[in-house]
């Protein structure tokens, strides 16, 4: 095992052993934590035009009436 995943399985330890207030409050930080990665990879992919085709499909299907606003 190398190192890193020797601390991974350390976290996963010290996890598993907190008391519930503190593990309320270690998965909301992961929860933010994760929602920041997503946004940010979400910013990425737009920038990078990953998106255009999906978005360009999503208004050809609006415009022929597939698909309503809600």
């Amino acid at each position: 095992m190398n190192e890193t995943m020797a601390q991974v399985e350390q976290i996963k330890k010290a996890v598993l052993n907190l008391p519930q207030p503190e593990l309320e409050a270690f998965r909301e930080w992961y929860e933010d934590l994760e929602a920041q990665e997503w946004d940010r990879q979400l910013e990425e992919d737009i920038q990078s035009g990953k998106l255009d085709e999906l978005a360009q499909e999503a208004l050809a299907d609006f415009e022929l009436g597939l698909c309503t606003e809600l």
